[in-house]
């Protein structure tokens, strides 16, 4: 069976991860696996190029395959930022509360309408490993709401309003979330990506 390593110790990314992957064949770690290996640094310009490096450097220090995410999101009111700066956009050991709170008081003035509105971007990269890689991503648009709504999810997810769902993506269940958001839509063509170059055959109702 293929080994793959999700490139993150995050368990939230890598809950959502298995819930899209789970009928595939493979065996998925991720880096809470391995704790001895050094952290990546996560130094890119864009989200591609640190999703890129995060899956090149797994895969060629693992020996496995590697898949590699990182998102950023974009608010209209603020030039798009945070940016890929958005998991530490209120420091670099800031919790999620804090980067919801920092994004909700630079927006304080703003009213809803255009001005708020925002956009998250995935980027997914698949690194074999000689380190060649291929890159897909997903977008969501959505809304900064004014304040925090809803407990599922992580990150911006409380304050991330999705007007054709009407409801934040913390008041979605995760299916509901996997079937719209920036990170499902990658998933769902890294899927396919892993399906082509594994050569892989899905479980039949998994």
């Amino acid at each position: 069976m293929n080994t793959v390593i999700l490139a993150t110790r995050n368990q939230h990314k890598v809950q959502e991860i298995r819930s899209v992957l789970v009928d595939l064949p493979i065996q998925l770690l991720s880096l809470a696996d391995f704790p001895d290996l050094p952290e990546v640094v996560e130094d890119g310009a864009t989200c591609q190029e640190n999703a890129v490096k995060k899956a090149k450097e797994t895969a060629t220090r693992t020996g496995h395959w590697a898949l590699a995410d990182d998102t950023g999101l974009e608010v209209t009111a603020l030039g798009g930022r945070p940016g890929v700066y958005a998991a530490r956009y209120a420091g670099e050991q800031a919790s999620y509360t804090d980067n919801c709170q920092k994004l909700l008081q630079e927006l304080k003035d703003v009213p809803a309408g255009d001005q708020r509105g925002a956009r998250f971007l995935t980027i997914m990269a698949l690194a074999d490993p000689k380190g060649r890689t291929d890159v897909v991503e997903g977008a969501l648009l959505g809304e900064i709401s004014k304040e925090f709504y809803g407990s599922q999810g992580f990150g911006y997810d409380p304050v991330f309003y999705v007007p054709h769902a009407d409801k934040t993506l913390a008041q979605m269940t995760p299916s509901e979330k996997n079937a719209c958001s920036h990170r499902g839509q990658a998933l769902r063509l890294a899927k396919q990506l892993l399906t082509r170059r594994l050569t892989l055959t899905p479980s039949v109702g998994a």
